[in-house]
């Protein structure tokens, strides 16, 4: 077990490291571990339990230059002589909140910011807002106008929740700090309080505007700017336009989700559009100039003679924008040779004529089909 001396694991091997480690390279190893093994993510799992307590404990001696020094000197013997001494680890006292929150995420398993004794300031939740625009509207941008239901300070309270002159008092389930403690096996965590919701204070004589709240639900109407470019699926942030905070900490972000509606003519890959434009034979044969629908007007594009069924052209600088860039797409046509399927007795005439000066398989310079084919097998 972790707790004996006897049993114990080289510290260095805890975490898997080598003796000459680093500061960063003791924390990158702990994070990764407490990550893993830690309660929360591995409920009723004793094996997890054990594993977090051992890096935990392997983290705080290493992490202390004196500490460090006795167990590179003297093994766990070296750290107990100082835990004698009044110096040592002791599980008992570890803080999942000081300890993680070195690592900049205190607050995913409930650790606290801020001082002991001050309740914690809490961003804003986000808010997501789905926006369905045209595929022109996405290639040129545009401004949209929306209407997102949130929270907004109520005006009578001023956002306490209670009734003017009225006031609030101190929490009594976490004595105004906004946390309370939990003891979690040998764990001790603080959690945000469930009776103030993190502010401290219990109103008594709650706003009757707001009911207590302290907000209000209102319909923000707001102008979001879309660059011209963006696809289905982009998101745009506004910051500062989600939910307030509950106890004064900065708002959250809007995030608007776009959703494009497709084209009737084009499909867009990146920032190409490509289009299937159909000719006839005679223009496939001797070539011709078409016109080629665009997002603008439209554009005239040459077709060589001989143009076979899949060939593709481009049209340069006729597709998309890139999104706050300078470069544009292309508009990529693919053609597609048509052939009659009804001819007037004047048309079959022409091909009837036409058959004649081809050969069968319409290969001049090559042997026939049917004579490859019987060369292949012999």
């Amino acid at each position: 077990m972790p707790g004996s001396n006897v049993t114990k694991r080289d510290y260095y091997e805890v975490l898997g490291l080598d003796r000459g480690a680093d500061d960063a390279q003791l924390k990158s190893a702990y994070r990764k571990l407490a990550l893993q093994y830690h309660p929360d993510r591995n409920p009723d799992n004793k094996d997890a339990e054990e594993k977090f307590k051992e890096a935990a404990e392997a983290y705080s001696v290493l992490c202390d230059a004196q500490k460090r020094a006795a167990y590179d000197h003297y093994g766990h013997q070296g750290v107990q002589n100082m835990a004698n001494g009044g110096g040592g680890f002791d599980p008992n006292s570890f803080d999942l909140g000081d300890i993680l929150s070195q690592f900049g995420f205190g607050d995913i398993f409930g650790g606290g910011s801020g001082r002991r004794g001050q309740s914690r300031v809490m961003r804003g939740e986000d808010v997501r807002y789905d926006l369905q625009i045209s595929f022109e509207d996405a290639a040129f941008g545009m401004t949209a106008e929306i209407q997102v239901p949130r929270l907004e300070k109520c005006e009578r309270c001023q956002g306490n929740g209670a009734e003017p002159g009225s006031g609030s008092t101190g929490c009594p389930q976490c004595r105004g700090r906004g946390e309370v403690l939990y003891q979690q096996g040998f764990l001790s965590v603080r959690r945000t309080c469930p009776q103030c919701n993190g502010s401290g204070k219990i109103v008594k004589n709650p706003c009757r505007e707001c009911r207590g709240e302290a907000f209000k639900r209102v319909n923000r109407k707001l102008k979001v700017n879309i660059p011209a470019g963006v696809a289905d699926g982009n998101r745009l942030r506004l910051t500062g336009e989600g939910q307030p905070s509950p106890n004064g900490g900065p708002p959250g972000d809007l995030y608007v989700f776009l959703k494009v509606e497709e084209h009737a003519f084009f499909e867009r890959r990146d920032n190409d559009l490509h289009c299937s434009i159909p000719i006839n034979i005679a223009q496939a044969a001797l070539g011709a100039e078409i016109a080629v629908p665009t997002l603008g007007e439209p554009a005239t594009l040459k077709i060589p003679e001989g143009t076979q069924t899949g060939a593709q052209f481009r049209l340069r600088n006729k597709g998309i924008a890139q999104v706050n860039g300078h470069n544009r797409g292309d508009i990529v046509v693919h053609v597609d040779v048509r052939t009659p399927g009804k001819l007037t007795r004047e048309q079959r005439k022409i091909f009837e004529q036409l058959a004649q000066t081809l050969p069968a398989d319409n290969e001049p310079n090559e042997k026939g089909l049917f004579e490859r084919v019987k060369d292949y097998f012999a």
